[in-house]
């Protein structure tokens, strides 16, 4: 045995972009994506990625890991780019385009972005990030994303448009396979929930092995009809841009939507996929255009812990919700609350209770545990005791792009990545996520979970969204502080909410502050930004609460 070694036949690297060949070949005529009124085939989006690859490489000379960005909302271009741009061999850079011009350049700058794709819609924004450069340093080349519903001229800044490249690509390109599956395929940006951004580098072999992953904890089938509500610039959809190549599906994509353009888009395609966050689920929900499905429409929530009684009020339209944990940083989800057939007995309220549970691990990770971060030592499986999430696996990022300290603290010698997630372990093995580390609320000498208070809150006829940080207190050092937006259906007083709570919750549980607000500060994709809110509670002072 010990002669057998690996040889070239049984080591080609592992990567995503063959997922798209083989698509060509078996699903050629069936359509891959649908945007408006353009519809392209497998076939024809293979031979549009494999020329923009080329015109990647031959017209505007970039070469191997060099990164490439791009600005754009979910429409074919996006997509295509997921491939054409690792295809040239270079690392693609997703860029949210709800950010501001600043914060834009600062990412261009610490990628060192040799090109990047605009969107029209996005022009403006991205000129303005590209004026704050030092005035001597490199800029990446500019092509145009044009769309036929919003004329933008090609002006001087910008050396091609899309559809150029596509034209003067060669459809014969041998495109460029990575001669390691660890190269690098992506760098993502995390979304800032907690203020500090970081760009977090993917191997080939680690989205290869979350695509497919993430396919079979969803049980995908063949040929679905996957609607794009997900942002692509948001961890890369979740890998779900590679994994719809590796099952044929449609994807739908749209350029902004809402609840109304949800439900109509469901009607017209038949969709049968939607990935969503807690936020759309609750949009969804609580929006006058929400009426029973037609037909059974399948999606997966992750991005935050969602309510049970957001779940439940979805999944009463006929949506059938699959609940997942991931981080930018392992590409996709590696946690899922796997269904078990016996909980379909229980009572709705209770299975919503149990969906809410973030899970076990997905069958492409190695390890899941929640561990006391200062011992490393396993908590006990009672559903209390607080640790924090770690995780093994083939998907977990590379590194953080120029940030060998910032790697090294997550990524530890003891052979784990530490999320930063504070959760508990159940008797029967799911974990269920309590809070960010930061964002547990330490009251009286009590660990406080900021996510339980919010489920309670979101059981409120009358709320929206909540959100719960720590307050500084006089007495008890912090105490629960509640931001909330109502949904209109009915009134309610800030005494009104609190004396739910009081109901419902310990009474150290029970938010000393409540704030109604119009909406709550959100972070471009979604998240609620408590950070902002912890500055808006710190900024009122220390509460003067009464000993309990």
């Amino acid at each position: 045995m010990d002669q057998l070694k690996p040889r070239p036949p049984n080591s080609s690297p592992l990567t995503p972009l063959t997922f798209l060949e083989r698509a060509a070949t078996i699903y050629a005529d069936c359509p891959s994506v649908i945007y408006n009124n353009t519809c392209h085939t497998w076939s024809q989006t293979r031979t549009r990625c494999l020329k923009v690859a080329s015109s990647i490489v031959s017209l505007l000379g970039i070469h191997t890991n060099h990164v490439v960005s791009v600005v754009a909302p979910n429409i074919p271009a996006m997509y295509e780019l997921h491939f054409a741009v690792p295809m040239a061999g270079a690392v693609l850079n997703t860029i949210n385009l709800r950010l501001d011009a600043r914060t834009i350049s600062v990412l261009l700058l610490h990628s060192e972005s040799k090109l990047l794709f605009v969107d029209c819609q996005s022009k403006v924004l991205v000129l303005e990030a590209l004026s704050l450069f030092p005035p001597k340093s490199d800029r990446p080349l500019l092509v145009l994303i044009e769309d036929d519903e919003f004329y933008t001229p090609l002006t001087s800044e910008f050396i091609s448009t899309y559809e150029e490249l596509v034209e003067k690509g060669d459809s014969s390109f041998n495109w460029i396979r990575p001669k390691s599956e660890f190269d690098p395929i992506a760098l993502n940006y995390t979304s800032g929930t907690t203020s500090d951004p970081k760009g977090v580098v993917h191997s080939h072999r680690g989205i290869f092995i979350i695509s497919w992953d993430s396919l079979i904890t969803w049980t995908v089938p063949k040929q679905p009809v996957y609607l794009w509500t997900l942002p692509m610039f948001h961890a890369n959809g979740w890998s779900y841009p590679w994994g719809m190549a590796a099952v044929g599906g449609t994807n739908i994509c749209l350029r902004k939507f809402d609840a109304r353009i949800i439900y109509d888009s469901i009607k017209k395609h038949s969709v049968t996929h939607i990935c969503a966050a807690p936020v759309v689920l609750n949009m969804l929900s609580n929006s006058p255009d929400s009426t029973p499905l037609e037909h059974p429409v399948y999606i997966m929530t992750a991005g935050s812990p969602p309510p049970a009684a957001v779940l439940f009020r979805t999944e009463s339209l006929g949506f059938v919700v699959t609940h997942g944990y991931g981080l930018t940083e392992t590409g996709g989800l590696v946690i899922s609350c796997t269904w078990k057939n016996h909980w379909n007995k229980l009572p709705a309220t209770e299975r919503a209770r149990l969906k809410s549970r973030q899970g076990v691990r997905t069958t492409g990770m190695t390890e899941v545990d929640v561990v006391n971060p200062e011992s490393g030592v396993s908590v006990k499986r009672d559903g209390s005791t607080l640790g924090e999430i770690v995780l093994k696996g083939a998907c977990v990022m590379l590194g953080y792009l120029k940030d060998p300290e910032g790697t090294s603290k997550c990524m530890k010698d003891d052979g784990w990545f530490y999320t930063g997630d504070v959760a508990v372990m159940h008797p029967d093995g799911y974990l269920e996520i309590k809070d960010r580390s930061k964002d547990v609320i330490i009251s009286g000498g009590e660990n406080l979970s900021s996510v339980e208070v919010e489920s309670v809150l979101y059981t409120h006829p009358a709320i929206n969204e909540a959100a719960v940080v720590a307050r500084p207190d006089e007495y008890w050092g912090e105490t629960p502080c509640a931001f909330v937006s109502l949904n209109g259906k009915e009134k309610a007083s800030e005494k009104d909410i609190i004396e739910f709570c009081r109901a419902k919750l310990p009474h150290y549980m029970v938010p000393k502050t409540l704030i109604i607000k119009e909406e709550l500060p959100k972070t471009s994709t979604g998240k609620i930004q408590k950070f902002v809110l912890r500055d808006m509670a710190k900024s009122m002072g220390k509460s003067k609460t009464s000993r309990m």
